[in-house]
């Protein structure tokens, strides 16, 4: 799969532009602050249905304008697809695929497959759980496109049980009638149900591209490993690995938190609260990696991404924004050989010799709003 040509209409700092784009490598080269990180952020939205950069819609709508449009061009063996995405601000979202009438913006999971790596990825090691999260559930769905309306289902139950929980709590500290909680048990059941088939999933994913990133990291940064990751869900008791264990486990485990859960008036129990523990050598790399040995351990997390979703027919688009600025004249020379292959790979840097002789296929220059091939 690969995008021959993107669009953009009032997205970041671009009132309109327009990128063929070919397989192989393809440069976008020039200043900081001209628009390189634009181009595959927009690349990277339609994959995601978010940007890897801010949390929100806003910042992506060029400043004065309503909206913003981001359009591709794909094509995949001999079919092609015309996927376009309005973002607005404030309002929802509309997708549309090759003209048709309206879909859900979730309906374009699935036709732009992405593996993205940019610096926010140190965040990955050196951040909170939430990112870590966060990458397991863009990874599982970008393997498994419906998995985002159950994403979407677990954040609206929790989102329900969490203002239970928060009206029940507010009633018990000032003194107010006890409110009956029997609905409770529904939103439990409802939790348990969704939360076991996301946590399934991730379990999977863990077992999956634990071996991967240890290769990916051993070709970077020889000698350097192993690394390991460990699963850790939010209660000691979840330990099952079909969905009816899962299920049944992290209902006690509700069960067992209720009292507390409703002295804090949160939900303290499932998937919205466990971690992905990164383990480098035998010490947990966040706190004990270096800054180097962070890069390449977030580095070998994408590219084990990428490998498992080549292994599993669905080869994605590899951006990488501004990696090889981070790394060594070493680690620059193997990752771009490791890349070099990919069907489409789109590489953003500020100087040309950034980019290693290898990925020299297909070159833009970005510079004040204008992107030239050269």
């Amino acid at each position: 799969m690969h995008v021959t040509h993107l669009s953009l209409a009032d997205f970041r700092s671009y009132a309109r532009v327009e990128v063929p784009l070919d397989p192989g490598v393809t440069a976008f080269v020039g200043p900081n602050g001209q628009g390189k990180t634009n181009l595959v952020e927009a690349v990277g939205y339609l994959a995601t249905l978010g940007s890897h950069r801010v949390s929100s819609d806003a910042p992506l709508v060029r400043m004065g304008a309503d909206r913003a449009v981001i359009r591709a061009q794909v094509r995949q063996g001999e079919r092609q697809q015309l996927v376009e995405l309005e973002l607005n601000p404030g309002k929802a979202n509309r997708a549309r695929i090759n003209r048709s009438s309206q879909v859900r913006p979730r309906d374009v999971l699935g036709i732009v497959r992405t593996v993205l790596f940019a610096p926010e990825d140190l965040a990955l090691v050196k951040g909170d759980p939430g990112e870590r999260r966060r990458f397991l559930d863009e990874l599982i769905t970008s393997r498994a496109p419906r998995m985002a309306g159950v994403r979407s289902d677990y954040e609206r139950v929790l989102k329900q049980r969490n203002t239970l929980l928060k009206t029940a709590a507010l009633a018990r500290r000032h003194g107010g009638r006890s409110m009956d909680l029997s609905t409770l048990d529904v939103w439990d059941q409802h939790l348990a149900r969704v939360g076991a088939e996301l946590l399934a999933q991730r379990l999977d994913l863990v077992a999956a591209i634990q071996p991967l990133s240890d290769k990916a990291y051993e070709q970077l940064a020889p000698g350097g490993g192993p690394i390991g990751l460990e699963y850790k869900p939010s209660s000691p008791g979840i330990v099952g690995h079909t969905r009816e264990e899962l299920y049944e486990q992290l209902m006690a485990a509700l069960a067992e938190a209720r009292k507390q859960e409703i002295e804090r008036g949160v939900t303290l129990v499932g998937p919205h609260r466990d971690d992905l523990i990164l383990k480098l050598g035998q010490l947990p790399a966040k706190g004990y990696a270096s800054h180097g040995e962070s890069w390449s351990y977030a580095l070998a997390l994408r590219l084990a991404s990428y490998d498992l979703m080549r292994a599993e027919g669905n080869e994605p688009v590899l951006i990488l924004d501004d990696v090889f600025a981070e790394l060594d004249a070493r680690r620059r020379e193997r990752l771009a050989e490791l890349v070099a292959p990919g069907e489409q790979v789109l590489v953003t840097a500020a100087v040309d010799d950034d980019v290693p002789d290898v990925l020299t296929q297909t070159r833009y220059a970005v510079s004040d709003g204008t992107v030239e091939r050269l």
